[in-house]
């Protein structure tokens, strides 16, 4: 079997897509964003034992729900702590300070993380969302502020880092993209209506240091941003990925055609 990667920017229905793969294909293993992935870190922490250990003195009251959402990696300790049920004030506030994203590491030991993970995994038959493109790709624009051509070089190092041979991308793709934007921004509302996707996707984005960089604070702005990045994704498809990687309609896809090059 082959390693599925799911990409594609907000709206596109990347979820949608792995679940109908996944359902069809149990087999696969299924690493969502917030799952422990061999590959991503996205909800994740990447911590010393030392910081670990503090962790599990300090929340001694959930130590065991947090020990059975922990992977040991060598040296660092991966808690998908998003899975770890608990109304302890700041808790979850507390383990983002340990993910590697939103510019939490400098970039040099964020790549470094990156590749060698990538580098370790051997691994076949898992179906990954947003492992490839969406966390990293945010890092490096609004992070590291890295233009197109700093990205595209440094695909084309990560990508020499995976067995290709088992390598698949399903790119969702739309030239509709306000419009689905948009559709997820009414949706992800509480029951009062407050838009809490758009909401933390705006404070995020504005205040980001591309977002303090170039004054951003729309709607207009996100889509801006938005559409650079799938253009972006999709020169990396191209001069990077070729044929390992399949452009597909977003919501337009047939799951028989698709699930015929899964396996």
């Amino acid at each position: 079997m082959k390693n599925i990667f799911i990409e594609g920017i907000p709206g596109m229905g990347k979820s949608t897509l792995i679940n109908s793969i996944y359902n069809a294909i149990p087999e696969f293993n299924i690493c969502r964003e917030g799952d422990y992935s061999p590959v991503d870190l996205a909800w994740c922490t990447w911590m010393t034992k030392e910081e670990y250990e503090e962790i599990l003195r300090r929340y001694e009251s959930i130590q065991e729900d947090i020990i059975k959402n922990t992977v040991c990696e060598g040296k660092y300790y991966i808690i998908s702590y998003t899975k770890v049920i608990t109304d302890i004030p700041n808790f979850y506030k507390e383990l983002e300070n340990y993910e590697v994203y939103n510019g939490r590491k400098n970039f040099d030991d964020f790549k470094k993380i990156i590749f060698s993970r990538y580098n370790n995994f051997r691994d076949t038959g898992y179906l990954f969302e947003c492992a490839f493109f969406q966390n990293i790709m945010e890092d490096l624009i609004l992070f590291h502020l890295m233009n197109d051509d700093e990205i595209v070089e440094f695909y084309q190092e990560l990508y020499s880092h995976i067995q290709k041979e088992n390598f698949l991308m399903l790119y969702l793709h739309s030239d509709r993209l306000e419009e689905n934007i948009t559709t997820i921004k009414n949706e992800r509302s509480d029951d009062q209506g407050n838009e809490l996707w758009y909401e933390m996707m705006i404070q995020y984005f504005s205040n980001s240091p591309y977002g303090k960089k170039h004054k951003c604070s729309t709607f207009e702005d996100i889509i801006e941003h938005f559409k650079h990045r799938q253009k972006l994704e999709l020169r990396v498809i191209k001069e990077v990925l070729g044929d390992r990687a399949i452009v597909l309609t977003a919501k337009e896809w047939e799951i028989e055609k698709i699930l015929e090059i899964c396996h």
